[in-house]
This record gives structure tokens, sequence and C-alpha cells, in this order.
């Protein structure tokens, strides 16, 4: 039988129980720098959504930990507020920030999560090219915004075109930076965890 065309991936070298540690470091320790990275933010006079560097972060999870160890990060990012620790931009936390205005992003940030990782990674858990990555980055990000539109439209009860105005255009030229950010220093982690994760 012929086996031209398939690629078939080898286990890593790493022991199992170093395999799983190395998934809850990596799960937990995404979920604590998108937390630092949500306290560097900038407030527009023109929106109630502040601008951050969490996106960056969350978008890397998806490249380094692949679809399920990111989505799980980024749970873990989103339970942590609701139980009251205050990991949320500017400190925040409870349910009155997770269920607000800015509610549908951070639910944008764990649904983001197997797009980004799916795309991203290729064959073997292998970080695609650089393009490819980006690609998958700004897909995510589609994700992250079309949930947090409508939430926040609804939330405010705006119409279509002020949310527009609110919640994305003040945001596109730091999203394309964030994107491209994301994807060198997630296809830089993703060669690195592949070791050990994958």
């Amino acid at each position: 039988m012929s086996q031209i065309g398939t690629t078939i991936c080898k286990p890593g070298t790493a022991p199992s129980w170093a395999r799983a540690v190395a998934a809850i470091t990596g799960v937990v320790g995404f979920a604590l720098l998108t937390a630092g990275a949500a306290q560097v933010r900038v407030y527009l006079p023109t929106t109630p959504v502040p601008m951050t560097l969490q996106t960056a972060a969350v978008l890397s999870a998806g490249v380094v930990l692949g679809p399920r160890l990111g989505l799980a990060s980024m749970a873990l990012y989103l339970l942590l507020g609701m139980v009251g620790v205050p990991v949320y931009a500017d400190g925040g936390s409870g349910l009155s920030v997770a269920f607000g205005a800015t509610g549908g992003y951070l639910l944008g940030f764990v649904l983001a999560q197997p797009i980004v990782g799916a795309l991203a990674l290729g064959r073997c858990g292998r970080p695609r090219r650089f393009w490819r990555v980006v690609l998958a980055v700004l897909a995510g990000q589609g994700v992250m915004y079309l949930l947090g539109l409508v939430w926040l439209g609804v939330s405010l009860g705006l119409g279509p075109i002020k949310t527009i105005e609110e919640g994305l255009i003040p945001f596109l030229p730091g999203a394309v930076l964030k994107a491209l950010l994301a994807a060198e220093l997630g296809r830089s982690g993703a060669r690195a965890a592949g070791r050990v994760l994958r």
C-alpha cells in the first residue's frame, strides 16, 4: 500500500508526566499573561471598550497551545474573573463585568481559540508559515469582534452603525499590529512548545 502524501507524526520524546506538567503550565501561564496584559490599557473618549494588550496574549495562546489547550486557558481566564479574581481590564472582576457591555469580547477570547489553533498549526502541530498564521490570528480576531460587537450593541441599545463606531473602528489599527505581534511570538512559542506538548 502506498504511503505517498502521508505524514506520520511521531510522539515527542518527553515523558507523559512532563507533557502533562507543560500543558498545565501553558494553560495557567497564558491565563495569567492575559490578565497582566489586560492591565495595560488606554481608554478612548468615544467608546466604553478599553484598548489593551490582552488580545495579543489571547491570540498567541491559540498559536502556541493549539485549539484545545488554548480554549482551556482562556476559559480559565474568564472563570477567574467571574469568581472575583481581578484579572479583567482595570482590575475588574465579577459577573457584572463578565456579562457587562464588554462581555462579548471576553466570550470571544474563548471561542476564538479553536479557530486560531486549527488554522495556525499544521500537521503534527507545527506552526504554518508566517502569513498563514497572521490570517489565522485575523480570523480569531474576527470571532472576537463579531461576538463583542453584537453583545455591545444589545447591552447598550446601540444601532449597528453606532456599535461599529464604538466597538470596532477605533481598534482596527491596533488590531493589525497585535495580529502581527501575536503571529510572530506565537510561531516562536509553538515551535518551542511542540517539543514537549505534541
